[in-house]
């Protein structure tokens, strides 16, 4: 079995007294699209935003492709390939969609690989090349999300950390957002960490799940073991939904 390319271990953040997250180990596979899920104040954006350098932990570790990052602040982070999709898109309003996008790439020196980038994402969300004129602050939810998802494919992630994607989304854009990111775990062989309250639509696209509760992670498994376990139909699901799932032979979702 390969090394995990993110590895936590012990993690604790605090704001002020209050511990957000509580001593939380987890690994993330090379090319794993991983989903975590939980209720508000579950510590879930505390969680990648610890990651992604722009929250202190007060102990433990996080290893990313063999480096301890914990110590490192957010642009250092993101050099190093972890790039955060923040909740709420975050979008430059003033700027254009070209210039959004041309943002992800400051640090980048590659100026040819930076353009086939560029096409590849045009290519992936068709309607930000209709509206590449347009001020970020101008579209809709959905293409802002587009967009934010778009500029940090720019920045050529090695791991793309997504903070509730389908915030504020119609049943229908959540669906053809998640479509999307499968499609990018796939075809670019990406990582994909994340955050959603939306557990359906992130235990049907994901491959691993971990589940939190007041900052802890109370489960784990794949999203088939997950979604087969009473208590994740129960408070995630609906008890009537996946009544008809056996977890495969053998094998069980971790509950702690």
């Amino acid at each position: 079995m390969s090394e995990p390319q993110l590895r936590v271990r012990n993690l604790e953040t605090r704001y002020g007294p209050v511990s957000a997250i509580k001593g939380v180990s987890f690994d993330v596979a090379p090319g794993r699209f991983v989903a975590v899920l939980g209720a508000n104040g579950a510590g879930k954006t505390t969680l990648l935003n610890t990651t992604a350098g722009i929250v202190d932990p007060a102990r433990g570790q996080i290893v990313f492709e063999g480096e301890a990052i914990e110590a490192l602040e957010p642009n250092l982070v993101a050099r190093r390939g972890v790039i955060l999709i923040p909740e709420g898109r975050q979008v430059f309003p003033f700027l254009s969609v070209r210039d959004n996008l041309r943002m992800g790439t400051f640090a980048r020196r590659d100026a040819s690989s930076a353009n086939a980038d560029y096409e590849r994402v045009l290519e992936m969300f068709p309607r930000l090349r209709e509206r590449l004129d347009v001020a970020g602050g101008l579209l809709s939810g959905g293409e802002q999300q587009m967009l934010a998802i778009g500029r940090g494919l720019m920045a050529q992630p090695k791991m793309l950390l997504l903070d509730e994607p389908s915030l504020g989304l119609s049943p229908i854009l959540t669906k053809e957002m998640f479509a999307v990111l499968r499609r990018i775990n796939r075809e670019l062989a990406m990582t994909i960490l994340v955050v959603e309250q939306n557990a359906r639509i992130a235990l049907e696209t994901a491959d691993d799940a971990y589940v939190m509760e007041l900052g802890r992670i109370v489960a784990s498994g794949t999203c088939a073991e997950l979604s087969a376990t009473e208590n994740v139909r129960e408070f995630y699901l609906g008890k009537s939904v996946a009544r008809e799932t056996a977890t495969p032979a053998g094998r069980r979702a971790t509950w702690r």
